[in-house]
């Protein structure tokens, strides 16, 4: 079977820059780490909590990597066929025999097709893997990455499918991301497959960085891009936060202020996003526009008129 017609149903990715990807000091320290891991035939994972940047971060190391990529989201009805493939539907094939005159004969035989799924292509071809919240999936729909990340071997179940493995491509490489074990809807991994991979804990970005990738998504001024991550900084630093406020929150508040906000606009923005991140019972006699509004003062943000 051809390589294209192999990758009809796949979704491959061509490795290209990303629109808006902003490179910092912080940001080419951990892509060099990773690539150095990568291209000595090591799994890559990213580990950090929601917003951190965790899959930009990947799709800019598979992107430094050269090579096409797919993507695979983790997900908790997810089974190992879901990443390898199996069989479906049912070729039928007849043979009609007319050579005796007023003789017919038909021979008829149905046959379960295999359709290879994404880890497959990845290890045939060569492809970079991005594992997107791994740890979302059920650790058995997983096990098969272990003969993957150790002895380059896919094993595959179906006798349908031509032999029992596919060997992985000396190109193949694997990016995977994870949030930490407390948040909800996560597994905790196998050992033995954490084993396999180098992982790079990461945290929030640093305020340089927040600050470049706000700018670079919104279009305002550094100095204005500057004031809204101070304030959503200083509000994560807090203890008056349930949900933790993150970057998406900072490139929120930059695209709906720009252009001609005003004041009083401002606010209501920072109140309307906000808000909803900061827990209740714990900010005393202040509801949360309070809570904004005295940040607000406080850091002496004040927005241009």
């Amino acid at each position: 079977m051809s390589m294209s017609s192999d990758l009809d149903l796949i979704s491959v990715i061509s490795p290209r820059p990303q629109k808006d990807f902003v490179v910092t000091p912080y940001i080419s320290e951990i892509t060099d780490r990773a690539l150095r891991y990568s291209r000595a035939g090591y799994p890559v994972h990213l580990s950090g909590p929601t917003g951190c940047g965790k899959t930009t971060l990947a799709m800019h190391i598979a992107y430094n990597l050269g090579r096409p990529l797919v993507l695979i989201n983790g997900d908790e009805e997810s089974s190992t066929s879901s990443l390898v493939g199996g069989e479906f539907g049912y070729r039928k094939r007849k043979v009609v025999d007319r050579f005796v005159s007023r003789v017919y004969k038909l021979d008829e035989s149905m046959s379960k097709t295999w359709l290879d799924d994404r880890l497959t292509s990845a290890c045939k071809y060569g492809f970079t893997l991005i594992y997107n919240e791994f740890t979302r999936s059920r650790p058995e729909a997983n096990n098969v990455l272990l003969s993957v990340l150790e002895e380059g071997i896919l094993e595959l179940s179906s006798a349908a499918h031509r032999g029992n493995y596919v060997k992985v491509h000396p190109d193949f490489s694997a990016i995977f991301t994870s949030n930490p074990e407390e948040y909800a809807g996560v597994f905790r991994s196998q050992d033995a497959l954490l084993d396999r991979m180098i992982t790079i804990n990461l945290g929030y970005y640093d305020e340089e960085t927040e600050i470049a990738v706000t700018q670079a998504k919104s279009g305002l001024p550094s100095e204005d891009a500057k004031k809204i991550v101070h304030l959503v900084r200083r509000l994560r630093e807090s203890d008056l936060c349930e949900l933790t406020p993150t970057l998406r929150s900072c490139i929120v508040i930059a695209r709906l202020v720009g252009g001609e906000a005003g004041v009083e606009s401002f606010r209501q923005v920072c109140i309307d996003v906000l808000s909803p991140k900061i827990g209740r019972g714990k900010t005393g006699d202040l509801d949360t526009v309070d809570v904004i509004d005295d940040m607000l003062a406080t850091e002496e943000i004040v927005w241009r008129g």
